[in-house]
């Protein structure tokens, strides 16, 4: 039986920036070595539920080289990372990034995104907590924007990409992939900017947030602002934050993400070793929300699952079928079999509707939904195939 450590998520080390000195948090400060991370300012961006907010900036990470064609860049693709993610893709953890590249083992020389042949982009969503513009960045008044960060939608961090990509000059990208949250993102690229893509690769996401994903999402998003420390949103001079809501939101979410089977044959009803009154299953869980609570904002976990509870790339476009149908690129749908957050009758709801997939391919794995990052054998067979 593996032997996960006990955490008390209360009581991880204070995480939470003065925004004095930070700019957004997740362990980097200004000033700090650059190591992969650069910054473009995007300027003014318009919300699509109204407002804007002034003074955006975004964190991003290239790989390889561009290559030009009668003055275009032709070999750029972009990489769009689920809700903890960030721009972070390949390679080991550096200065300020306590973690290491989400997709490694897919995205490097002579992997399944090559970055001897294409130029990869990834970068911090819009509302994140890693270089992006976010709720613990400074607004205008020097403060952090705290409960005054606006709602903001899947579709306003694409036009926040889509900004990056002018600054970049990317008028069109060769691919852009996704999984989950990155997927919705990629999603609404196909959708939002047709002119702009060439072909897509989405995985284990939907069209539009189900009940399901909602009901557990707000349930997440209760576990933070109902933390006395929350304060409303207004946390960042307030103490420690709410890491014991963060924690609990993680422990709810991590449930969906992984299986009933994988957790029955992983841990059972086995009691921790070195403490009998806790059950192994619920030390791993505590694991994984301690580290989350080590690295991540809470006020960006609530803005980015809010964003996701109100995805639906049908808003406005006549439905959802309607919005697929007009995807004309070339586009691999996949899904995996065991996941319950994202079921396979999603991802079949966008392959059956968009022109450009031929048909929906499956991805066989235990481990649910974090297959998307797990199975890097299947998910790099697929990536082979679009590019």
């Amino acid at each position: 039986m593996t032997s996960w450590p006990i955490s008390n998520p209360a009581s991880a080390p204070r995480k939470v920036p003065d925004p004095r000195r930070l700019s957004n948090v997740g362990g980097w400060r200004e000033g700090d070595p650059p190591a992969w991370r650069q910054f473009i300012d995007v300027g003014s961006v318009a919300l699509e539920f109204g407002g804007s907010l002034p003074n955006v900036k975004v964190a991003y990470e290239t790989l390889g080289t561009p290559r030009y064609e009668h003055g275009e860049i032709v070999n750029a693709v972009l990489v769009l990372h689920a809700l903890t993610g960030d721009a972070h893709i390949s390679g080991d953890p550096a200065p300020g990034q306590p973690t290491a590249g989400w997709w490694r083992a897919l995205i490097g020389p002579g992997r399944a995104v090559d970055t001897d042949r294409w130029f990869v982009v990834s970068s911090n969503v819009l509302g994140g907590c890693q270089g992006t513009t976010g709720p613990s960045s400074l607004a205008p008044d020097g403060h952090a924007w705290g409960s005054r960060f606006p709602e903001i939608t899947i579709r306003d961090q694409v036009a926040v990409e889509v900004r990056l990509a002018d600054r970049l000059g990317v008028r069109k990208w060769a691919s852009v992939l996704g999984g989950s949250m990155g997927g919705m993102r990629a999603l609404e690229w196909l959708v939002g900017q047709p002119d702009r893509v060439a072909s897509g690769f989405i995985l284990a996401t939907g069209a539009a947030a189900s009940a399901d994903q909602i009901g557990t999402q707000t349930t997440q998003i209760a576990a933070i602002t109902g933390d006395p420390e929350w304060h409303g949103g207004d946390y960042y001079d307030a103490g420690d934050g709410p890491i014991t809501g963060l924690g609990l939101a993680r422990r709810i979410a991590h449930l969906t993400y992984r299986t009933g089977e994988e957790l029955e044959q992983r841990f059972g009803r086995q009691r921790q070793d070195d403490r009998a009154e806790v059950f192994a299953v619920q030390s791993y869980l505590d694991h994984h929300a301690s580290k989350l609570a080590r690295r991540f904002d809470a006020g960006s976990y609530v803005t980015l699952t809010q964003a996701m509870n109100t995805h639906d790339v049908g808003r406005g476009r006549g439905g959802v079928r309607s919005a697929l149908e007009s995807i004309r690129c070339p586009v691999i749908v996949a899904g995996i079999e065991s996941d319950r957050l994202y079921p396979l009758a999603q991802q079949a709801e966008i392959a059956d509707a968009t022109p450009g997939c031929a048909a929906l391919d499956v991805i066989i794995s235990p481990y649910g939904h974090d297959a998307f990052l797990i199975e890097a054998e299947a998910v790099g067979g697929l990536l082979g195939k679009l590019l």
